[in-house]
């Protein structure tokens, strides 16, 4: 039996942050990963690596918008090369993570990980206890049953080819196939097209759903289409294509079909049920102070049932560590809020959200003031040929913000405004004044002919 005082699964973002915010506290600490290529999702193939083809993708798509506006002729983008210098980034992640676990002093484990009892973990054969535990092991594609599915790239995969096709139909209408079909069009072959395939009535659900169709109408321009209400029967290898069959009868064909289906929890080889954790099919149910049913198991990250967001999971992890931390002193306890927990979409215009949708406070009765407005032809955006820029800020009857949705570049700027507001409970009229001065022009001075009418 080895005896530790705090024993981490999973060393992606969250199962690092914690680790090493224990091991900084004098404790004892020992992290578990199940793969051979420890670090996770978001440092592999997920957040970072993704970013180098926005960038790319960005830029590409800046000197189209400017084609005829100062601009000759916009650069022709290169996946291979974009690839490379990812693989530059990702490849060395499994190594370095390790490496930082040693020189901080964190006994680093392969193994998959299994709970005996309520107080016991077994890895590689070894008993391990420790006085917490902290599950970080994230989340993984969303199984699909129909005929044929063996055939859909994952995420993963996606970013690891060599080269693209024309012709790119993403099975699923969130994040990963959003922002994936943008980077396609742009820098995939001059001709390349992207469909995108939604199950339910209307795509990218957490969003507000007027913003998203902007969004989608954005992107029939550049070659993406987005069909909704679509069941898949099967899918269909035949030659170099794939034939996508659906419930309608409609037939899609397509180069290179991708799940982009969503993310599930991974914690089916955990047994939980051993240590008397409760679960939910979106994750493991956890308090506000992110822990478990069982009081020395926490759990952070994807794998809980919260919110599936890089920062969020570092978030959590810094609470867990804190309350791992407070000896169950009551006054030294934190909890996690997730009022205004932001979220961007890397499409090229960027979807950015904080807060609630019109439609939720609408479902909850909730009276709201509104200022909108969609294909803006401010100077800001003029300048860079965006002709899809939109916004919607909501604020109930005393000013204090209820939800803010931007369709535009540099969106996260923008976005982190309001969000600050909410934590710091400024109301539109205060942020409106305090605002003025701010760099002009700029898209964050732009927030002032936001809020102006909030203002009053």
């Amino acid at each position: 039996m080895h005896k530790y005082d705090a024993v981490v699964v999973g060393s992606g973002t969250a199962g690092q942050t914690a680790a090493y915010a224990l091991r900084q506290s004098g404790m004892k600490v020992a992290v578990v990963e199940k793969t051979s290529s420890p670090g996770g999702v978001c440092a592999q193939s997920g957040c970072q690596p993704k970013k180098w083809f926005y960038e790319a993708a960005e830029t590409i798509a800046r000197c189209r918008n400017l084609t005829g506006k100062g601009i000759v002729t916009a650069p022709q983008a290169s996946w291979t090369q974009v690839l490379k210098e990812k693989n530059r980034f990702t490849t060395v992640v499994p190594a370095n993570t390790v490496k930082g676990f040693q020189q901080a002093g964190i006994v680093y484990l392969e193994g998959q990980a299994r709970f005996q009892d309520h107080d016991t973990l077994t890895v590689n054969g070894q008993d391990l206890a420790a006085d917490a535990f902290v599950i970080a092991t994230g989340a993984h594609p969303m199984s699909l049953s129909f005929p044929g599915a063996e055939h859909l790239l994952t995420s993963d995969d996606w970013l690891n080819r060599e080269s693209l096709p024309e012709r790119i139909l993403f099975v699923g209408g969130g994040f990963i196939a959003f922002e994936f079909a943008h980077f396609a069009v742009r820098l995939g072959p001059a001709s390349c097209r992207a469909v995108i395939l939604e199950a339910g009535g209307r795509p990218l659900g957490p969003f507000d759903a007027e913003m998203v169709d902007l969004l989608v109408t954005a992107g029939l321009k550049i070659g993406i289409t987005v069909h909704t209400n679509v069941e898949i029967t099967a899918i269909e290898k035949t030659g170099a294509a794939f034939s996508v069959h659906t419930a309608s009868g409609r037939v899609f064909t397509a180069d290179q079909v991708v799940h982009g289906a969503g993310r599930t929890p991974d914690i089916e080889d955990l047994n939980l049920e051993n240590a008397g954790i409760t679960y939910e099919r979106s994750g493991i149910v956890v308090d506000a102070q992110m822990r478990t049913t069982n009081p020395k198991v926490f759990a952070i990250g994807d794998c809980a049932a919260t919110v599936q967001l890089a920062r969020v999971a570092d978030y959590e992890a810094h609470a867990a560590a804190k309350n791992i931390l407070a000896d169950a002193d009551p006054q030294k306890l934190v909890t996690v809020d997730y009022t205004a927990v932001p979220a961007v979409l890397f499409t090229s215009p960027q979807l950015g959200m904080v807060g609630q949708t019109e439609a939720a406070l609408q479902q909850q009765n909730v009276p709201y003031r509104k200022s909108f407005a969609k294909n803006l032809r401010w100077p800001t955006y003029r300048r860079v040929g965006l002709e899809d820029a939109a916004y919607k800020i909501l604020t109930d009857a005393h000013g204090r913000f209820l939800g803010a949705h931007f369709l535009s570049d540099n969106t996260s700027g923008m976005l982190n405004t309001i969000r600050l507001a909410v934590i710091n409970g400024i109301t539109a009229e205060a942020l409106y004044k305090q605002s003025i001065m701010s760099p002009y022009p700029s898209r964050e001075s732009d927030v002032i002919y936001m809020l102006k009418a909030l203002s009053g």
